[in-house]
């Protein structure tokens, strides 16, 4: 995976990716797209302007974090496009950024109609606390937990999830089994993989796996969050404008699935078919505390594709009325925010999704 650009592109390889970038940019809506098939993340020749997007309003992009014109140079790894971007602290005060399917130069996945070879996971690391200048990322793990990429039986195995308990990582991720249309997406199950050396090896935890029945179809995606000693789990059905929920283990028991509880709307209960919806039209997840605000946000993004804020006195709720931190007409493909793990005062840094680039953005709001 340490090949350079110019010697795949000596294999050959970059036409065919060319071949099909000419014919056109992708169309702008997340909702109605499926990863990689049919995206083209190479500057230049991708239909889409060069350099960070100029927005309206108080958000804005500062960095690009992937892709041939970050300044992180991912290409290196074989990372042309990819997109997510789950950020947590491993609990030695280095951080770990988690991407989903990434698009790469080599064998392209012709299984799924793409010129370009993919892989389902990347991680990178890095030191960075203030991202005022960007995050420089350190070092890259890929492709730790392979997938077939076989429709049908899994097309795609994606990091929703990470956080650091016990010296132990975690991340959750979604199987996927088929993309669907309209936002929705088939997925096996959900899971948990852990890595005891700091996210360099991971192994998937098996007795985790939770199909998509009897309650657990509501956490297919995840979100996590530490308060008071537990670990508070996020979830949502495969998809986006969903509901979402959210269930809840002591810290030693986040590996143990039969002892989560679930916010029934007014208690804890050890059973997943009893989950009540927190939010409503939400897609994928973020939370964390947030010492300015005094208290728990939430981002995702609505129907409008617009990236809206919700806070909460408590992490169960309720949760405020949506605040747009970015209006959808003005970025129309951008999805999937994810906050910056670290406390940075006034100003409030996460990452979000460019499908029309096929890359992550660094952005920042002032709360």
């Amino acid at each position: 995976m340490n090949r350079s650009l110019s010697a795949l592109t000596r294999a050959g390889v970059l036409g065919a990716a060319l071949a099909v970038a000419l014919a056109g940019p992708a169309a702008a809506d997340p909702n109605l797209l499926i990863p990689i098939p049919g995206i083209n993340p190479i500057p230049g020749i991708n239909g889409q302007p060069r350099g960070l997007p100029h927005l309206p309003g108080r958000t804005q992009a500062v960095f690009q974090m992937t892709g041939m014109d970050s300044p992180n140079r991912t290409q290196k790894v074989n990372v042309l496009g990819t997109d997510l971007g789950v950020m947590w602290d491993d609990g030695n005060g280095r951080m770990i950024t988690a991407f989903g399917d990434s698009a790469g130069l080599g064998f392209p996945n012709l299984l799924v109609g793409s010129v370009f070879a993919w892989s389902s996971q990347v991680l990178f690391h890095s030191s960075t606390k203030d991202p005022a200048q960007g995050i420089a990322f350190e070092g890259a793990v890929t492709n730790p937990l392979p997938s077939p990429k076989i429709p049908g039986i899994e097309i795609s195995l994606i990091p929703t999830a990470g956080i650091s308990v016990g010296g132990v990582q975690y991340m959750s991720l979604m199987s996927v089994a088929d993309w669907g249309e309209h936002g929705k997406w088939e997925t096996n199950f959900s899971t948990l993989a852990a890595s005891g050396d700091g996210g360099r090896s991971w192994a998937p935890l098996t007795t985790t796996r939770r199909a998509n029945v009897d309650g657990y179809q509501n956490f297919q995606q995840n979100a996590f969050l530490k308060d008071d000693g537990y670990v508070y789990r996020y979830g949502t059905p495969a998809g986006r404008q969903v509901p979402g929920f959210v269930s809840r283990a002591r810290e030693a028991d986040i590996a143990d699935i039969d002892r989560y509880e679930y916010w029934d709307g007014t208690d804890w209960k050890p059973d997943a078919k009893v989950a009540a919806p927190i939010v409503d039209g939400v897609a994928e997840l973020s939370v964390m505390w947030n010492d300015h605000l005094g208290k728990f946000i939430m981002l995702t993004t609505d129907s409008t594709n617009s990236v809206v804020l919700r806070s909460a006195e408590k992490p169960e709720g309720p949760w405020s009325e949506p605040q747009v931190l970015v209006d959808g007409p003005s970025l129309p493909s951008a999805y999937a925010p994810m906050i910056f793990p670290y406390q940075t005062g006034s100003d409030l840094y996460f990452l979000l999704s460019v499908y029309n680039q096929y890359n992550v953005l660094l952005m920042r709001t002032p709360l």
